[in-house]
């Protein structure tokens, strides 16, 4: 578990510098398309796996150029040699907590499996924390009650002080809240039975970022769906 310290002190002495930080990354950031091809299939044989792909950017597969090359297909394919897999994805660049919960308004179940990418848009908007367990809470009430999910898998928060896009002090700040967004969606994982929370600690590797020095790489998508396609069959 990742320490986590109080710094609201200096967060509020930074902010106006804080503040012009994050106006000039919105600014000139290099914009990545979401990868391109299907949301959704059916691949594999075997024992049947309803599986739902729920979340941000990272999710749809910004900073990969086709599904097959992002987490969802890098997914579906680790887990078809072993399971009949009916996949979707439901994802958006953007996308907070919140809009999640709306999205699943759209979306038909039942499901067996979520895997759940979100929190990078909640950090960036410095959402608090008990708003955002709140909102992590609703997420898996629903997702486990209304879509019969017996396993939610929840993406931990990326290590946002690595970031190369982000400039520093911003990165430091973004970085600390991050880390107390996750440490908190840990400890809500341990207390329900369906959750497992992946951890996204990988090293200072050029190749692992996209190009946006924001968004993950497919090398990255290739780990995350590897680590995330254990945890899922380990469930089963």
């Amino acid at each position: 578990m990742r320490h986590v310290l109080i710094d609201w002190p200096a967060r509020a002495a930074l902010l106006p510098l804080l503040a012009a930080q994050a106006l000039q990354v919105r600014t000139r950031a290099l914009r990545l398309p979401e990868a391109e091809g299907p949301r959704a299939g059916r691949i594999g044989q075997g024992q049947p796996l309803r599986l739902l792909i729920l979340g941000d950017s990272s999710a749809a597969g910004v900073g990969a150029p086709h599904q097959d090359q992002a987490l969802a297909g890098q997914l579906v394919a680790r887990l078809s040699p072993h399971v009949a897999v009916d996949w979707e994805l439901h994802a958006r660049t953007g996308d907070m907590t919140r809009d999640a919960l709306r999205r699943l308004d759209r979306i038909t179940g039942p499901f067996d499996a979520v895997l759940v990418a979100l929190g990078v848009n909640d950090t960036t908007r410095f959402l608090p924390r008990p708003v955002w367990l709140s909102q992590q809470r609703h997420l898996i009430d629903r997702l486990t009650q209304e879509f019969g999910a017996r396993h939610v898998l929840l993406t931990g928060l990326p290590p946002m002080d690595r970031f190369p896009l982000l400039p520093q002090p911003l990165r430091w700040t973004l970085g600390r809240h991050a880390a107390r967004l996750d440490d908190g969606l840990r400890k809500l994982a341990a207390a329900h039975p369906a959750c497992d929370v992946l951890t996204f600690d990988l090293p200072d590797d050029p190749t692992l970022m996209a190009e946006d020095g924001f968004h993950p790489s497919p090398a990255t998508y290739a780990i995350w769906a590897g680590m995330a396609a254990d945890r899922i069959l380990a469930r089963l």
